[in-house]
C-alpha cells in the first residue's frame, strides 16, 4: 500500500550508491571535484557546517570528498544523498535540517534560484572535449562564416567553450559563447550591461541584438544513449529555441554531429498535443514537484487561478517524484501538471507508463489562457517563473467581458465543440473569487469531478476544535490475524 502513494523505504535502503567501477581515483579527486575552489568558498564564508549534495551516480565519492574537505577547511561536512524530487535542484530543506550555513552542489544542476537565501557553490564537473574534432564539426555544419551562431554545451563541457571559440574566431565573425548562469559571489558587482539569462545560461549579447537571430551549436550528449529524448537539458533548449533557426549537436568525444531540427519539431508537436489534452480536460491534478525553487507557491496559485478561469477543477497533489503507480490512484484526473524546475519538468518519462499525460506549466497556460501566446513569443517556455507577473513573457488573463472567452473552440482530438468556460475571473484584481454565469444558462458538469468530490476520504483535514481531547491509551499488540488480547479465538 505504501508504494502506491510514496516510494517504499526498502528501495532507498537497497539501492547501491556509486558502484566501485564508477568511483574516482583518489589522485583525481582534487581536479574532478574542484576541491581547491570549494575549500576557498568555505573559508571565505567562514562556515563551520557545510552540506555537500551529490546525485546518486556520484555518491561513491561522497565520503572521500567530505573527508578531504574536512581536513582542508576544518569545517563539519554533511552529505545530502537523497532528494525528495530531483537531484538537479539545490536541496535547501535538507541543508536546513542539518543546520548548514552553506551548500555545495555537485553534478548536473538546473541552476534555479532557491526559495530561501543560502550561499551555494556549484561543481558541474569537467568532461574532456576533443576540441579539434568539435571545431571541424562546427565548420562542417556552418559553412557561412558570417552567420550568427551561439556555442552551447551541457554543464560538464562548459569549461571548454572558450577554448573552442578561440579556434573558430579567426574565421567566424559573429560567434557568441554562452556560460552557465552560476550565482555571483557575495559582494561582487554585476557586469554592465547585464547579459541575457535564459535556459540556465548567460548570453553576452551586443546592444541591439536578440537571441532569436542566432543559430545554435550544442556540445554534449553521448553516442551511447540510445534515445536522445532522454536528455532534459537538450530538450529544454530545443523547445525554447526560435523555430526556423539551425540547431545542431556535437558529441564531445567523437565530434559526430547531428541536425536537431527534426527532433525539435517532434518535441513541439508533442507539446501541441498536450495542450489539446489540457483543453479537453475537466479535472486537472497539480503535482507539487519542488519545495526548494523560488516562487513555487506563487506559481501554484497562478495555475489554480488558470484552471478556475477556464471552468476546470484542480486538485493539488504532493506525492514526491511522480510514478505511474502513484498517479494511477487518481483515475478521475484527466491530466496532471508537474510544477518543478525546468529539468524536472522535462525529465525522462515512460511514453506509455502513465495512465494520464503529465504536462508542463507552459502547456496549461496555453490551454487555459485565451490570450496566450503573445505575438512573437517562442512556442514553449521551460520555467514556470516565465509565466508569473514581472516576467517579460507574462500574459494576464483577459477581462471578464472579453470576446476571447466566448470564442468557439473545437477539439483537435475528439472533433467536438468545446463548451465555453462555466466560470470567469472576477473584475476585482484584489479578489480571487470567481463570478458565475447567469443561473439560467446551461453549464455542463464533469462526472469525474463529482465522483472525486463525493469521496468519503479526501485526505488529511484540519478539524480544529471539533475533535474532543482524550488521554493516550495503549493500543493492540501483535499482528492483524492474531492480536494478543484476542486469545485463541
Amino acid at each position: 500500500m505504501e508504494s502506491t502513494f510514496s516510494s517504499p523505504a526498502e528501495a532507498a535502503l537497497q539501492r547501491e550508491a556509486g558502484s566501485a567501477g564508477l568511483r574516482t581515483p583518489l589522485g583525481d579527486l582534487d581536479r574532478v571535484y574542484e576541491l581547491e575552489r570549494v575549500a576557498g568558498f568555505v573559508r571565505d564564508l567562514g562556515c563551520q557546517r557545510v552540506a555537500l549534495q551529490f546525485p546518486d551516480q556520484l555518491l561513491g565519492d561522497a565520503g572521500a570528498v567530505a573527508a578531504r574537505l574536512e581536513e582542508t577547511t576544518g569545517s563539519k561536512m554533511f552529505i545530502l544523498g537523497d532528494t525528495a524530487y530531483g537531484s538537479c535542484c539545490v536541496d535547501i530543506l535538507g541543508a536546513e535540517q542539518a543546520g548548514a550555513q552553506a551548500l555545495v552542489h555537485f553534478g548536473p544542476a538546473c541552476l534555479s534560484p532557491p526559495a530561501r537565501p543560502l550561499p551555494v557553490a556549484f561543481v558541474l564537473g569537467q568532461r574532456s572535449v576533443a576540441l579539434e574534432l568539435c571545431a571541424k564539426a562546427f565548420e562542417a555544419q556552418n559553412p557561412d562564416p558570417t552567420a550568427p551562431v551561439v556555442l552551447l554545451s551541457e554543464p560538464s563541457c562548459a569549461h571548454a567553450l572558450e577554448a573552442l571559440a578561440t579556434l573558430l574566431r579567426p574565421r567566424y565573425l559573429d560567434l557568441l559563447v554562452s556560460s552557465p548562469a552560476l550565482p555571483l559571489p557575495a559582494g561582487s558587482l554585476s557586469p554592465n550591461p547585464e547579459p541575457l539569462e535564459r535556459f540556465g545560461r548567460r548570453f553576452p549579447l551586443a546592444p541591439g541584438r536578440c537571441l532569436e537571430e542566432y543559430g545554435a551549436f550544442y556540445v554534449g550528449g553521448s553516442e551511447a544513449i540510445s534515445d536522445p529524448d532522454l536528455d532534459p537539458d537538450l530538450s529544454r533548449l530545443l523547445l525554447g529555441w526560435a523555430p526556423g533557426r539551425p540547431f545542431s549537436s556535437c558529441c564531445p568525444d567523437t565530434g559526430r554531429t547531428q541536425d536537431e531540427g527534426v527532433r525539435a519539431g517532434r518535441l513541439r508537436a508533442r507539446r501541441r498535443y498536450l495542450v489539446e489534452r489540457a483543453r479537453d480536460a475537466r479535472v486537472v491534478g497539480l503535482l507539487a514537484g519542488t519545495l526548494g525553487v523560488a516562487r513555487h507557491r506563487e506559481a501554484l496559485a497562478h495555475l489554480r487561478n488558470l484552471t478556475q478561469a477556464a471552468g476546470k477543477r484542480s486538485y493539488v497533489l504532493a506525492l514526491g517524484r511522480p510514478t505511474p503507480a502513484k498517479l494511477a490512484n487518481f483515475p478521475e484526473v484527466d491530466v496532471f501538471v508537474l510544477l518543478a524546475c525546468p529539468l524536472g519538468t522535462l525529465a525522462p518519462q515512460p511514453s506509455s507508463g502513465f495512465f494520464r499525460p503529465v504536462l508542463a506549466p507552459c502547456e496549461l497556460e496555453a490551454a487555459c489562457n485565451p490570450a496566450w501566446p503573445p505575438p512573437g513569443l517562442a512556442p514553449h517556455l521551460t520555467h514556470y517563473v516565465d509565466l508569473l507577473p514581472g516576467s517579460p513573457f507574462h500574459v494576464p488573463l483577459p477581462p471578464p467581458d472579453s470576446e476571447l472567452w466566448d470564442a468557439p473552440d473545437v477539439s483537435l482530438i475528439t472533433g467536438d465543440l468545446r463548451p465555453p468556460p462555466a466560470w470567469k475571473p472576477s473584475d476585482d484584481p484584489e479578489c480571487s473569487a470567481l463570478t458565475p454565469k447567469p443561473q439560467l444558462e446551461l453549464a455542463e458538469s464533469s462526472p469525474a469531478a463529482s465522483f472525486l468530490s463525493s469521496r468519503s476520504w479526501k485526505g488529511l483535514q484540519l478539524r480544529l476544535g471539533q475533535t474532543p481531547v482524550t488521554g493516550a491509551v495503549s493500543g493492540r499488540r501483535g499482528i492483524a490475524i492474531a492480536y494478543e488480547d484476542e486469545g485463541n479465538s
